[in-house]
């Protein structure tokens, strides 16, 4: 007798372990459809993110539909659409000039973009050209 209730025991705890988490994983699948991107994108002045205060921060989710308080969430999602999340991949626009002058602007990035964890940091020579590359993205 008592190795039949020990077997019960141990036939309801697998299947309490085995299909447990089955049907979180299916509950969860079925509340966004969407692999999850979401940003902090933080911009200061000086030479590297190690060493700089933050003066601005703001929040950019892309999906399911842009949001957060960056400015331009929409614009700023398309634009990340269009390079595939590469950032480096950003372009400069054509329409600006900017000046040679020297003071450092350090734009970093950390979150998750379609479900893959980014981190990105780059400085800039100055305001100016921070604001070249792309449209909006930096735009903050």
């Amino acid at each position: 007798m008592r190795n039949t209730a020990r077997w019960a025991a141990t036939l309801a705890l697998t299947a309490t372990a085995v299909c447990g988490p089955l049907t979180g994983t299916a509950l969860a699948a079925t509340d966004s459809l969407y692999a999850p991107s979401a940003l902090v994108l933080t911009t200061g002045h000086g030479d590297s993110a190690a060493t700089v205060t933050p003066a601005r921060a703001v929040t950019l989710t892309c999906a399911p539909t842009p949001s957060g308080t960056h400015p331009a969430a929409a614009l700023a999602c398309a634009e990340l659409r269009g390079v595939g999340g590469d950032f480096d991949a950003l372009e400069a626009r054509d329409d600006v000039m900017c000046t040679k002058e020297y003071d450092p602007v350090v734009v970093t990035v950390d979150g998750v973009w379609q479900g893959r964890r980014v981190s990105y940091e780059r400085t800039f020579a100055n305001e100016c050209v921070k604001s070249s590359l792309g449209s909006s993205l930096f735009s903050f």
